[in-house]
């Protein structure tokens, strides 16, 4: 048979959609069949500048919500905690919000090379953004991430064409899709989940869409980051 299709919605600004990552791969451990991966582009905020924000995370989220900083920061820390359950670092005092455009270019050229190079990929730049505290709009942090997984990074960054028209494709369907937060998985091409659902969810959603040609369906929402912030 051929591998199950996992498509997957996400942003590397989304700390969501890392803890989502190892929820699925938690799910796929013992799974027993093939499976082919692409991570889709989706972009939180399209209007990010290049250059990261100098205001502590802490302090944007207290203004975004209009809250006090102690309200954000037990809202960030709720957080932390849920993705050390998973074996995460998420350091947001350290993180530098920023445009994620080029990153999704690379993603589209790391997919290129194999669904196995752009899953490498992937958690690289989640690490130099959500632990590491590296700005991933900065040209200079991309280029070594993409080196650090095999790849020349010359061949996206220096064209900004390139990948270009894939990246808006992935969010042309995004929008036809109805997606508004993410992660956001599509099993076998029919079957939906939204969030980082627990990896329970994710194994069910696994065994339905290997086993059967059921319908599209979706089950309940979990946590995610929308263009409005995160749950």
């Amino acid at each position: 048979m051929k591998p199950l299709r996992i498509d997957i919605w996400s942003d590397i600004a989304c700390p969501w959609c890392y803890i989502g990552k190892r929820h699925l791969e938690q799910a796929l451990s013992g799974f027993g069949h093939d499976v082919a991966i692409t991570w889709r582009s989706f972009e939180l905020d399209p209007s990010a500048p290049k250059q990261p924000a100098p205001q502590p995370m802490v302090e944007r989220l207290a203004a975004k919500y209009r809250t006090s900083v102690e309200v954000a920061q037990t809202r960030l820390d709720q957080v932390v905690a849920v993705g050390a359950r998973d074996g995460l670092e998420l350091r947001f005092d350290r993180m530098k919000p920023g445009n994620t455009f080029d990153a999704h270019r690379l993603l589209h050229l790391a997919h290129a090379a194999g669904a196995a190079k752009q899953d490498k990929l992937k958690e690289r730049l989640f690490r130099a953004y959500m632990t590491d505290g590296q700005s991933i709009a900065d040209r200079d942090v991309l280029a070594a991430c993409a080196r650090d997984v095999g790849l020349d990074p010359d061949e996206v960054l220096a064209d900004p064409e390139r990948f270009a028209a894939e990246v808006r494709g992935d969010e042309a369907i995004a929008r036809e899709l109805g997606i508004t937060g993410v992660p956001f998985f599509v099993f076998g091409g029919r079957l939906a989940v939204s969030g980082a659902q627990p990896a329970d969810v994710l194994r069910g959603a696994l065994d339905r869409a290997w086993a059967d040609g059921s319908p599209e369906q979706a089950f309940a929402d979990g946590a995610a980051c929308g263009p409005d912030g995160c749950d």
